[in-house]
């Protein structure tokens, strides 16, 4: 029987979050800007190199999460993958932003293709086992939503301190340059501080969960050898589950949504608010909406069912989303050079946040649920081939919104290395309808797919009894 999860133990399990919330901030927010706009890449070939990773990692993430899944080494089925994960996304983060001069556009797209493809690996060799990991920590319904509010609360305070020391340390504004987000020479020791301080992170939540191995889940004893016969078989039946279909397409929609929206809203901060280097920021107020969210959802995890959280918070997340620039077009916000039109901004991208972190506390706690379901069903525990399902979705669905964000820009003749002045202001009116209203078609797909989920509160107490029958059955004849 497991002891009672500590304090210090969800704190540096959530801690590791903060890795992969530095990483999916930089490559959502800069990325497709600093190969674009900065060092003039086409944005439809920086959308394919984005793009093209996805196929990278539509491997990587259920091979990693079944390897784990029936691992046997001396720190368990995950924490192995974590000590070992930190040295490589450090190196392969940096050379993300180093692209030697001279390589002409072809040059400059394999190159980025390249280093994404390695970094994104580098990712997914911890990301995915830490996320299985916190399925395992805490069988409790109620405690898991708190756990993953841990995961969501840090993982989005490591995104807050890029944005925050981005504008203050890397990307300040010049005498020659307004927008620091468009110099060149911001880049590459933003990637050398923030792949240091990953690797940091990453070792840190993998020795402060160190204590819990002996307590975690081990592979069966005649657990299958790994193989991608079984890999194979193994997402098949993890397709069949009618609860993950539902849970995994849902939040894949949900999840392009904010990818778009992360790709496009340097661009909007930038050209259409006009915000100076203070659209690095902007993203800033998201992050803290999302901090200040996963707290306010984790503590309604015992009142509230989490199929009712996800939808809440998906759907106040588009709506305060859309009207934002809605509002401006329509000419119903406060005129720029009023004291009201900067806060009113940042309050906007705050709200829509404290929603949008209810999908996300709600979703990593769904996924351990239909873990136990899938238990009963096949025998097996296989969080790895799940968490690796979420993973995928999360880095697919902002790769996805990249390269969607990347077309949109071609299809609108966005142009590259331009001066805000310099952008014609139909062209930025067709940006912000993108942001806005495209943003909302794709989030009410998510909502119609989300709502066919059934697994509650009392279907679950029900799987766990089942489930610790069963074990109780099996283990006198172990």
């Amino acid at each position: 029987m497991q002891p009672t999860l500590s304090y210090s133990s969800k704190v540096a399990y959530g801690l590791g979050q903060a890795a992969e919330g530095i990483k999916n901030s930089a490559f959502n927010t800069f990325l497709l800007l600093s190969y674009s706009q900065v060092l003039g890449l086409s944005p439809a070939l920086a959308g394919l190199a984005l793009l093209t990773s996805l196929v990278f990692d539509a491997l990587t993430d259920p091979l990693t999460g079944s390897l784990s899944d029936s691992w046997r080494g001396r720190f368990g089925r995950r924490h192995g993958f974590l000590y070992v994960s930190a040295i490589p996304m450090a190196i392969t983060f940096y050379f993300v932003w180093t692209p030697p001069d001279g390589l002409g556009e072809m040059g400059l797209f394999a190159w980025m293709l390249t280093w994404t493809v390695l970094s994104r690996g580098a990712m997914t060799l911890y990301h995915v086992p830490h996320l299985a990991l916190g399925a395992e920590l805490s069988g409790d319904y109620a405690e898991r939503t708190r756990i993953v509010g841990y995961r969501i609360f840090f993982g989005f305070l490591g995104g807050a301190s890029l944005f925050a020391t981005a504008r203050a340390v890397f990307m300040r504004p010049t005498a020659e340059l307004a927008e620091g987000q468009l110099n060149a020479l911001a880049y590459p020791p933003m990637g050398l501080w923030f792949g240091i301080a990953m690797a940091v992170l990453i070792v840190l939540s993998a020795a402060g969960t160190h204590s819990r191995i002996p307590y975690l889940p081990q592979p069966a004893a005649d657990a299958e050898p790994f193989s991608f016969r079984r890999l194979w078989r193994e997402v098949g039946e993890a397709v069949e589950n009618p609860s993950f279909r539902v849970f995994f397409f849902g939040l894949f929609i949900f999840f392009v949504a904010r990818g778009v929206d992360g790709a496009l809203g340097i661009y909007m901060g930038t050209f259409f608010w006009k915000l100076g280097s203070g659209a690095v920021t902007l993203p800033l107020a998201g992050l803290v909406g999302v901090l200040i969210g996963s707290v306010l959802w984790a503590g309604l995890a015992g009142r509230m069912e989490k199929k009712p959280m996800f939808m809440t918070g998906i759907i106040g997340f588009s709506v305060f989303t859309m009207l934002l620039p809605i509002a401006k077009l329509a000419g119903a916000f406060p005129a720029e050079t009023s004291g009201s039109y900067v806060p009113t901004i940042y309050f906007f991208t705050f709200v829509a946040s404290v929603f949008g972190a209810a999908g996300l506390v709600s979703a990593g706690a769904m996924l351990a649920d239909i873990a136990d379901e899938h238990e009963l069903r096949t025998g097996r525990r296989q969080e790895g081939i799940f968490f690796g399902a979420l993973s995928f979705s999360g880095k697919a669905s902002a790769g996805l919104g990249n390269w969607i964000g990347g077309i949109a820009l071609a299809a609108i003749s966005f142009p590259v290395q331009a001066a805000v002045e310099d952008v014609a202001p139909w062209t930025v009116t067709q940006l912000a309808l993108i942001y806005g209203p495209g943003v909302l078609l794709l989030v009410i797909v998510s909502i119609l797919v989300v709502s066919r989920y059934r697994l509650t509160r009392e279907r679950h107490a029900e799987i766990q009894l089942q489930l610790e029958e069963r074990r109780r059955a099996v283990a006198p004849a172990s």
